[in-house]
């Protein structure tokens, strides 16, 4: 590792303050934050898909106030307009001239983190203006372009079960997603948890842990984390297999309409390099690539018209080639 080991521990610990912190909010959803912080360490977008009252915005929200950055939240609504979220220019007079000229108004989107609420409320001409943002992290208006602030990090929700007045995210705004994480119900021993915690007069008080640069030391951090070349070649043989036209895979074949391109390979290998480093290792394991798989393969491996009859998923599928994708010999 080029950072000195000093400096490496006392970022990790900050990651493990910073769950922490979330977790005084939130109850349980262990695997849900962790994935999270992952995308955060990893440097790339989350889409949170749960039914509604899963706490999903309130899982954002106090993400952000343990993070000392620039928070803006943008309601997608049906009427939204791409100006709403990038900004615009309004016209203003110089008093001492008396000349006019236009000024760009900058937008909600210029912030740290965005939370993006019911993105699939919205139609596609808004939708698509985040795409910029959340590829090259900056925006274009009038022909001139304005860098975003960094780090930017996008968590967009939506609600699963609510089709009327949505508009499904286009596959390319989907593969802009790092990943795409489902949330569940809590268990029982959760849910109590939640009643009794929500319903008193205490509020718990959440702190900010790391600020804008260590966040950016932690992304290149999480770079240098080391890989096999073995398990590069198993990566690469995984996201291919997802391809019904290339796969030798009798599954893939019959259930899959698209399969995953390269960009999922570079997210499953960046991902796994956060999740080694926030287990404390500096180095990826089979486990940490099979582990991520399903949050970044989940939406860019798309079934066709039979699987969704049958109600197979991108996760059954996923869960298939982990099964017979040959493992790298001496893999941990």
């Amino acid at each position: 590792m080029e950072t000195s080991a000093s400096k490496v521990n006392h970022l990790i610990e900050k990651v493990s303050s910073l769950k922490s912190e979330i977790q005084k909010v939130i109850v349980g959803q262990d695997t849900i934050i962790e994935e999270m912080l992952i995308a955060l360490m990893a440097g790339g977008h989350c889409l949170l898909e749960g039914v509604p009252g899963l706490a999903k915005t309130l899982m954002v929200r106090t993400m952000s106030q343990a993070l000392d950055l620039s928070f803006r939240r943008i309601q997608f609504t049906p009427d939204l307009m791409p100006t709403d979220i990038i900004g615009t220019e309004i016209l203003e007079e110089d008093h001492s001239s008396g000349k006019r000229f236009f000024k760009f108004n900058k937008g909600p989107l210029f912030a740290n983190i965005i939370l993006a609420d019911e993105v699939n409320r919205t139609p596609p001409k808004t939708q698509s203006a985040l795409l910029e943002a959340m590829q090259e992290f900056e925006v274009t208006y009038a022909g001139q372009t304005y860098p975003l602030d960094r780090p930017f990090f996008i968590l967009a929700t939506q609600n699963p079960i609510e089709q009327a007045g949505t508009y499904p995210l286009p596959e390319a705004q989907l593969d802009r997603f790092l990943l795409y994480i489902k949330i569940g119900y809590p268990s029982a021993a959760e849910e109590s948890k939640i009643l009794s915690s929500t319903t008193g007069a205490k509020q718990e008080k959440v702190n900010a842990v790391i600020g804008a640069e260590e966040i950016k030391q932690l992304q290149k951090l999480t770079r240098e984390v080391s890989i096999s070349e073995d398990l590069v070649t198993y990566t690469s043989e995984l996201i291919r297999a997802t391809r019904p036209d290339t796969s030798g895979v009798a599954f893939v074949k019959e259930w899959v309409r698209w399969g995953a391109g390269p960009r999922a390979g570079q997210a499953l290998i960046l991902t796994a390099k956060a999740r080694a480093l926030f287990k404390g290792r500096y180095a990826v394991t089979l486990e940490d690539l099979q582990t991520m798989a399903y949050p970044v393969l989940r939406h860019r491996v798309l079934m066709n018209f039979k699987a969704d009859a049958e109600n197979v998923s991108a996760d059954d599928t996923t869960r298939e080639l982990l099964k017979v994708i040959t493992r790298p010999q001496n893999s941990i």
